[in-house]
C-alpha cells in the first residue's frame, strides 16, 4: 500500500514537471515570436526547461525504474492536457481567388 501511494507521488510529480515543460514552451513561443531576439528566448527557455525536467527526473526516480516510469507517464499525461488548455484555432487566411 505504501509503495502505490508513493508512485502517485511520483506520477503527481511527473505531471508537474510536464505542465512546467510543455507550458513554459508554450510561454515561450508566444513571447518569443513577438521578440526582437527570438532566439535568445527559445535556446534560454530551452536550457532552462530541460534542466528543470531533467534535474527533477533524476531526483524523483532515485533509481528506481518503477518511480521512473511512474514519473515519464505523468510528464506524458500532462503534455495532452497543456495542449487542451492551449489549443487555439488559427483562422486561415482566404484568398479573392477561392471566394469567387
Amino acid at each position: 500500500m505504501n509503495d502505490t501511494i508513493n508512485l502517485v507521488g511520483v506520477f503527481a510529480t511527473g505531471a508537474l514537471l510536464g505542465a512546467l515543460f510543455f507550458g513554459g514552451l508554450w510561454w515561450t513561443t508566444r513571447k518569443g515570436v513577438a521578440s526582437d531576439n527570438p532566439a535568445l528566448w527559445f535556446l534560454g527557455s530551452l536550457l532552462l526547461r530541460t534542466g528543470a525536467v531533467l534535474t527533477g527526473f533524476h531526483l524523483t526516480a532515485d533509481n528506481d525504474w518503477r518511480r521512473a516510469l511512474a514519473c515519464l507517464f505523468g510528464f506524458i499525461i500532462a503534455r495532452f492536457v497543456v495542449l487542451r488548455l492551449t489549443y487555439t484555432l488559427i483562422p486561415v487566411p482566404v484568398t479573392a481567388s477561392e471566394v469567387s
